[in-house]
């Protein structure tokens, strides 16, 4: 069979044509990007997981330490120096640990609320301000609940905390988009609202 020249047919008005890509204009994709601020939020988190875990782990292993050997303590001033070099090297490998453990999970769950906020950005067709962040800090708690297996009332104070913390969030993010002349929407529908009245 010949190809079939299409270039002498006639035009009509409902032709649809379809878009074209080349290698500098790829095709569009669905995906969501965090931004630098979400890595930023997730490296805090992760630093900020590090040191609460640090300290908490070191006490916790040094208390060990002491109790595991309270029936053994030394006699002499060689054996206190090893005693002490022995705890201090226990308790800062379980500082690590924990550190380590800790700042894992903070982050993680810094990077899951961020790419939560962004798919209910998207969803609101890039509407960006608090209502999302509400909406991400009440989604990501409510996850949290059902994965740690808490109670109602564990949850419902999971819940309110998510809700606190997510709406401090959002209100200084709306604060910092105002300040770099990004008004949100609500914003500029109240002004708008009481420009209308005067």
């Amino acid at each position: 069979m010949q190809p079939i020249d299409e270039s002498n047919a006639p035009h009509r008005d409902d032709d649809a044509s379809l878009p074209t890509f080349d290698a500098e204009q790829p095709p569009p994709q669905v995906g969501f990007k965090l931004g630098p601020n979400g890595f930023l939020a997730s490296t805090v988190a992760f630093g900020t997981g590090i040191g609460l875990g640090f300290s908490h782990g070191s006490t916790k292993a040094a208390f060990r330490f002491r109790a595991e050997n309270a029936h053994r303590f030394p006699t002499s001033p060689a054996g206190w120096y090893q005693y002490h070099k022995s705890k201090n090297y226990v308790s800062m490998v379980g500082g690590l640990k924990d550190g380590i453990k800790l700042g894992t999970k903070l982050s993680v769950g810094v990077m899951g609320f961020s790419f939560l906020e962004e798919i209910i950005n998207q969803a609101r067709h890039g509407n960006r301000d608090f209502l999302s962040t509400v909406t991400a800090g009440l989604t990501f708690s409510g996850i949290y609940s059902l994965f740690a297996r808490h109670d109602v009332y564990t949850a419902a104070r999971t819940a309110k905390l998510g809700l606190k913390l997510s709406l401090a969030y959002g209100l200084a993010q709306d604060a910092l988009a105002v300040a770099k002349g990004h008004k949100p929407r609500y914003l500029a529908w109240v002004t708008d609202r009481f420009r209308g009245r005067d």
